[in-house]
């Protein structure tokens, strides 16, 4: 059995945000997500048919929720769960270092 370490093999340059599957059944979904001061469009919002279950396991990052006034602040160890159909965005992820996510997708 080969272990895998969820802070390695990320590139020098990522110009896109990198979103690779870990684990995946009929019912959810395990995704680690690598930002590097990328958030979503000013216009954008996520509105999922799944529920998000997400960890910061490194950075910074803020979310925004449609409808509530400010932004989430996440600093590694903080999680939250995203109900299916609640639109969010990511705002703000740290430019200078890696943002690590663990995302966890179900039905």
């Amino acid at each position: 059995m080969k272990t895998f370490n969820i802070r390695r093999q990320i590139p020098d340059e990522i110009p896109d945000e990198i979103s690779e599957t870990l684990l995946s059944s009929s019912s959810a979904r395990i995704e680690r997500i690598v930002s590097r001061g990328h958030k979503s469009p000013t216009d954008f919002w996520y509105d999922q048919s799944e529920s998000e279950w997400v960890l910061l396991l490194a950075g910074q990052a803020r979310l925004a929720i449609d409808g509530e006034p400010g932004e989430i602040e996440l600093e590694p160890g903080d999680y939250l769960n995203i109900p299916a159909g609640l639109r969010h965005r990511v705002a703000w992820t740290d430019p200078d270092r890696d943002t690590i996510w663990l995302a966890v997708f179900y039905t």
